[in-house]
């Protein structure tokens, strides 16, 4: 729940600097929300309660922000379309698309998106089709539903850069997706927002985990906030003391007290420092928070596919594509005809796969018809998917090859359709897969023909030279 709340505060934010005229600079100064309530068992290093360095900290990010800002399409938009819907609209869907995704990744299906769909009332008139077919090769596929449903505010993901920035700031080191964690992560995003440009300032805390606060190598030098940024303080303090060290100068009295901006707690009872079982490492510095959550593996799947094809009247091969279930993995989806190999079936998948292409091909199916393709291994979040590929080409001699397929989910298409079909990204890849197959399939054939003629031309030539030897004249006689 918490991590709606921090997910809304956000959306809540951008929704009022797009939506209505902005507070004076000078105002803002003065609107200053303390982060109240702090539980007893949480030192004040985990938060922030000086009125002044709250200032100073929205002063000097929207500073930097608003000279390095990098130049997004959704930002141009925020800040020339006239149209306080559009703006909102605008900006909401480049946070849907940036969940857990690049923005380089993001930037062309945006625009792309933004064209086809430029208000939220004609996105709201699209089919679940259409915004899968834009949709696909993005990722995360239930975003696209979302947005198209219309849902009114994020609900699943906070940010990752967000986190970052804010879990350095104040030296939070517990799991983020703890509920302590993303409770104390909205209070900081509450106290800190500035009232007068809430928008501007969301965008600043990204744009600042995306580009400076990086999670494996941060620019801290470049850092617009490192004044007020403890775990950078910390790393400091460590620096200094291993060169003091190396010197060999005798500890100073302030390696040896406890720093102010330390947690006060010394139980190993509080819920947002590093625990006991990961404490502080000098090599890492301010990369020791956010301490990375302990992923679960991907549990390994198996999935027998099969290319189907037939050719029609103009010699152009089609591919028999089926609809996933709407709700799910991939839900929405067009596919080659898939099944998920249950436990046991994996040695077995070509049999296990005919069975189930007798659902359009209609007869029953001799299992060595099909063709082993390859496979191709597609890592989702969750799941370590390894497609086992075969290959059946229908005949117009066969009796099912003009078969028209009656169930309303699957559909005959050309090359040119599969591509701007709403297909996955594995689809692509199994696709890419049975074509580089095919074309070495034709090319030894190729070989083999010339290899069989040269053959055929050396036995022609033995043959005649007997021939020729057998009725050539004796020169005694």
């Amino acid at each position: 729940m918490s991590k709606r709340r921090l997910s809304a505060h956000c959306k809540l934010g951008m929704q009022q600097n797009i939506g209505k005229q902005q507070k004076s600079p000078k105002k803002y100064e003065d609107d200053v929300t303390l982060c109240k309530g702090v539980p007893s068992q949480h030192s004040l290093c985990h938060t922030f309660s000086d009125a002044a360095e709250i200032k100073d900290f929205r002063k000097r990010l929207l500073t930097w922000y608003n000279k390095c800002k990098r130049d997004l399409p959704w930002r141009k938009m925020a800040t020339s379309e006239a149209d306080a819907d559009r703006r909102a609209y605008a900006v909401w869907v480049s946070e849907i698309m940036l969940q857990q995704t690049q923005v380089a990744s993001v930037i062309s299906y945006y625009n792309r998106w933004m064209q086809k769909w430029p208000t939220l009332q004609e996105l709201a008139e699209a089919s679940l089709e259409e915004v899968n077919e834009l949709w696909a090769g993005l990722g995360y596929y239930s975003r696209g539903k979302r947005l198209q449903e219309g849902a009114c505010k994020v609900t699943g993901v906070v940010d990752g850069n967000v986190i970052r920035v804010l879990c350095r700031a104040r030296t939070i080191g517990a799991d983020p997706t703890s509920t302590a964690v993303a409770d104390r992560l909205w209070a900081l995003a509450h106290t800190l927002v500035d009232p007068a440009h809430p928008g501007d300032f969301n965008q600043a805390v990204m744009e600042l985990g995306a580009t400076v606060c990086t999670p494996k190598t941060p620019l801290c030098i470049e850092c617009p906030v490192k004044q007020h940024c403890r775990a950078y303080h910390r790393a400091e303090k460590d620096l200094k003391v291993s060169a003091e060290r190396l010197l060999g100068k005798p500890a100073s009295k302030y390696s040896q007290l406890t720093d102010v901006e330390e947690c006060a707690n010394t139980t190993g009872s509080c819920s947002l420092c590093l625990p006991p079982s990961e404490p502080w490492d000098p090599s890492l510095g301010v990369a020791n928070f956010p301490r990375k959550t302990t992923k679960k593996k991907p549990r390994i799947e198996h999935t027998a596919t099969c290319v189907l094809q037939r050719r029609c009247i103009g010699g152009e091969p089609e591919y028999l594509i089926v609809q996933r279930p709407s709700s799910g993995l991939l839900a929405g989806l067009w596919e080659f005809p898939s099944l998920l190999l249950e436990p046991g079936q994996e040695k077995q998948p070509k049999s296990v796969l005919a069975d189930h292409l007798q659902t359009w091909v209609g007869s029953d199916m001799a299992v060595g018809h099909l063709q082993h393709v390859g496979e191709v291994l597609h890592i989702f979040s969750h799941i370590r998917q390894t497609y086992v590929i075969y290959f059946l080409n229908l005949n117009k001699d066969e009796r099912n090859w003009d078969r028209e397929v009656e169930l309303p989910a699957s559909r005959w298409v050309t090359k040119t359709e599969f591509e701007s079909s709403a297909i996955s990204t594995a689809m692509k890849k199994i696709l890419k897969a049975y074509e580089a197959w095919s074309s070495k399939i034709s090319s030894d054939k190729v070989v083999k023909r010339k290899r069989d003629l040269k053959s055929e031309e050396r036995s022609s030539c033995k043959r005649q030279l007997s021939l020729d030897s057998f009725f050539a004249t004796d020169p005694k006689n």
